[in-house]
């Protein structure tokens, strides 16, 4: 039985073997592209799902959201939203009910797509919810990748350039990676849910340190 915590130590992640996405990367720039991509994506039955924007380090303001990454177990297809925007046939996807599309604060993704283009989501799940239901407190990736697998999602990447002219190795590994840990967590937390599990309360004073 797989014993997790409530709240796992921040401090502990540096140490753990880092985990990464072991399939292939693929990079869309064209509409053409990305109609491929999604008749690939369409026929599977769960996908995950994440987005990435250039950080903007001036006061009010924000860039449009420029990368949305969607992952099957195997496969992960990084769309350059900023050069292709939003196409039918990914909105198409999005708001497809029959495939079950993971994500993490997905609202937050969500939100940010539709200023792009607005469309009503289809099926999604949000594993903030499914953590919640087991008792687990912390909400963002890296923990709870860290407390699930006892593996470190690397976060080096996250405030690097979106927009440009290409994604470096390191940028397409970390955008793949974050969406494919999405469903790696969720397979394993249903999992966890139907054959038990052993989760730890941590003392206050600990989750304060």
């Amino acid at each position: 039985m797989k014993r997790i915590v409530d709240r796992y130590d921040k401090r502990l992640i540096a140490g753990l073997p880092r985990a990464v996405f072991p399939g292939h990367i693929e990079v869309v720039s064209s509409q053409r592209d990305a109609e491929r991509a999604v008749r690939y994506l369409a026929k599977q039955p769960l996908l995950g799902f994440d987005t990435e924007t250039r950080p903007s380090f001036t006061k009010g303001r924000q860039h449009s959201v420029a990368l949305l990454q969607v992952s099957s177990p195997e496969v992960c297809f990084l769309f350059r939203l900023n050069r292709i925007g939003l196409p039918d046939c990914l909105v198409n996807l999005l708001k497809d009910d029959a495939i079950t599309k993971v994500g993490l604060s997905w609202h937050d993704d969500l939100r940010s797509l539709s200023q792009r283009q607005r469309f009503q989501p289809g099926t999604f799940v949000e594993l903030q919810n499914v953590a919640g239901q087991m008792g687990i407190e912390d909400m963002s990736l890296q923990k709870l990748y860290a407390n699930i697998f006892g593996q470190k999602i690397s976060k080096g990447q996250r405030l690097t350039n979106w927009e440009a002219a290409s994604l470096s190795e390191a940028q397409q590994q970390y955008a793949a990676t974050d969406a494919w840990a999405c469903i790696q967590l969720y397979e394993e937390m249903l999992r966890m849910q139907r054959e038990g599990y052993d989760l730890t309360h941590v003392a206050t004073e600990e989750k304060v340190n």
